[in-house]
């Protein structure tokens, strides 16, 4: 099932928490470390090539971006775990998280992404953990699923499937740019939250 997108349109960018835009529409989170696949996954959502910017380089995205889609706003949030950036980029970086996070938003889900070829990184777990903690709803999107040989991914999907587990969540998607494995169930997953729009 699939949300019916009329709309959709890069509305912003936040550099600091004071830049967010104001907490008007219901909003799905894209988080996960630099270089993990959130702009591309949201340009493979809105079937567009080009509408989140994506980056070869990690770490280089440093912004909130913000993108209307119909009556729901899609919210790209910086990458974390890149160890090239500076104390005072980290120390940025938190502030606009907790600024995003700690405003009265109406975050209806937040995905979680995860780069399926590896083990989840102790930021990742980080993230989850915090997720549970402020009791937002989130999904696991595990990303380059197309990348792994059969046996690598049935070994990477036990290794999810036991975190999922011990970490309490409910909902894992291995999901491919390439293939598009992994779309549908996302939708299905946001219409629930957001409703048909």
């Amino acid at each position: 099932m699939e949300m019916r997108i009329e709309k959709a349109q890069f509305e912003a960018a936040a550099g600091r928490s004071d830049q967010l835009l104001e907490p008007n529409l219901p909003e799905i989170a894209f988080s996960g470390k630099s270089n993990v696949g959130k702009s591309t996954l949201i340009n493979k959502l809105l079937n567009r090539k080009s509408l989140a910017r994506t980056s070869a380089t990690p770490g280089k995205t440093a912004t909130v971006n913000f993108y209307r889609v119909d009556t729901v706003r899609f919210v790209d949030l910086p990458g974390y775990g890149y160890a090239r950036v500076s104390q005072a980029e980290r120390l940025r970086w938190s502030e606009l998280m907790e600024g995003y996070f700690g405003s009265k938003r109406d975050i209806r889900m937040v995905l979680q992404l995860c780069d399926m070829r590896h083990a989840p990184s102790a930021n990742d777990r980080d993230m989850l953990l915090y997720l549970k903690q402020i009791h937002l709803p989130f999904a696991l999107i595990l990303t380059k699923a197309d990348k792994l040989n059969r046996t690598q991914r049935a070994e990477q999907e036990a290794l999810y499937a036991a975190l999922c587990q011990t970490e309490s969540v409910s909902q894992m998607i291995p999901f491919s740019a390439v293939t598009g494995e992994g779309v549908p169930e996302i939708w299905s997953i946001l219409s629930e939250c957001c409703g048909n729009t």
